[in-house]
């Protein structure tokens, strides 16, 4: 698959921090949709996360990203590594010369941008998907200002805005204060045609799964919570299975142990997520803050059967046929009820209604529009600068 033979083949540079979760699987699908399309891609990350799982993917695509891979060591929050950490970038960008340096998350917006930020005249654009990044802090408190000021400080270093979800975008104007005043446009997250092949549950040995990092901001603690009453209330004793990693996960297993919930909760490290849909008959996201996720684009695609918070960009993936299926987050009593009613749902009714959610998914989130959308917007954006 390649380009138009009079567009010529570009040099683009993903920077972001961690290679983890959601955003590297974006920065993985847009850079071998790049690389198939006849582009010429490189990516530049923190070398301290992301395990054995990122080594392989990284050795997997040595030959292919032929700007390489490029990894140092980088910090979740501000400290003494950014400095180092910028260095390198620049140092990178100035070997490589490329047509496009487009920054994932906030730290990859920081790193990507505040070279372009006194370089007024460079000779490549910068393009900027946030992830939710800086935008999924709560509004007022004192990270979520520092956040929001470097947003408005970096946007003159922007070319290109690339929202991953209409929630991102509506979250920039609200918060920065504006629309973004340089080229802005929404192009949703996709999912491959492979997909969409629908799970087979026959071996499954848990009613429930959780599949995503282990901290705050994903919920878990209120799942916890909901098994805990359902137990107590009902005589229900669901049994889950948790994949995951993250900063609380020995908090959250002895949470387990205090609500009197941990004979049905079984924590398992980070797999693919396929394998682990058909282990369990529904999948919980229990979130309080998200952009677009992957996990729920996934699971949908795959027809598993879904109970999920009603926050971030999930509506968008919902769409409104499907939408009031959503529930608030952080309330344990109603997660308990979604979770007892989807138990009490026949088969092959949570089946059916998952099948008709992977349908909807399937004509507005594919993964090639995602690709074709992302390159479209380079070319527009270096036909802005005079560089095209």
């Amino acid at each position: 698959m390649t380009d138009s033979p009079a567009s010529r083949p570009l040099k683009i540079l993903h920077v972001f921090r961690a290679p983890l979760g959601g955003l590297f699987r974006h920065v993985l699908d847009v850079a071998r949709g790049q690389v198939e399309r006849g582009h010429d891609v490189g990516i530049f990350c923190d070398s301290s996360t992301g395990g054995a799982r990122a080594d392989e993917v990284f050795r997997e695509l040595a030959g292919q990203l032929t700007l390489g891979v490029t990894r140092v060591p980088m910090s979740r929050y501000p400290s003494a590594t950014d400095l180092k950490a910028q260095l390198s970038e620049m140092s990178l960008r100035r070997r490589l010369a490329p047509d496009v340096v487009h920054c994932h998350g906030s730290k990859g917006g920081v790193y990507g941008r505040i070279p372009a930020l006194f370089s007024p005249g460079r000779r490549y654009v910068t393009a900027y998907t946030p992830h939710g990044g800086s935008f999924n802090y709560k509004p007022g408190g004192v990270e979520h200002k520092v956040y929001m000021s470097v947003e408005r400080l970096l946007e003159g270093a922007t070319d290109m805005f690339l929202f991953e979800s209409r929630f991102i975008a509506g979250r920039f104007e609200a918060h920065v204060g504006h629309v973004p005043r340089t080229d802005h446009r929404v192009v949703l997250n996709g999912v491959s045609d492979a997909e969409f092949e629908p799970i087979d549950h026959g071996a499954a040995e848990f009613d429930l799964l959780y599949l995503g990092e282990l901290r705050s901001a994903k919920g878990v603690d209120t799942l916890i919570d909901a098994l805990a009453l359902l137990r107590r209330r009902d005589g229900l004793m669901p049994r889950i299975l948790i994949i995951g990693s993250g900063p609380d996960e020995d908090e959250l297993r002895q949470m387990t142990r205090e609500r009197g919930v941990a004979d049905q909760c079984v924590f398992e490290p980070p797999a693919p997520i396929r394998k682990a849909l058909a282990r369990a008959r529904a999948m919980v996201i229990p979130s309080r803050a998200e952009s677009l996720p992957y996990v729920i684009l996934e699971a949908a695609a795959a027809a598993q059967p879904l109970i999920s918070t009603d926050v971030g960009g999930i509506g968008e993936i919902y769409g409104p046929k499907h939408r009031q299926r959503l529930i608030q987050a952080n309330d344990p009593t109603i997660l308990a009820g979604a979770i007892r009613a989807m138990l009490d749902t026949p088969e092959a009714e949570r089946l059916a209604q998952a099948a008709d959610l992977a349908g909807h998914v399937h004509q507005n989130f594919r993964l090639d529009d995602m690709i074709d959308g992302v390159i479209a917007a380079y070319r527009d954006a270096l036909k802005t600068r005079g560089i095209a």
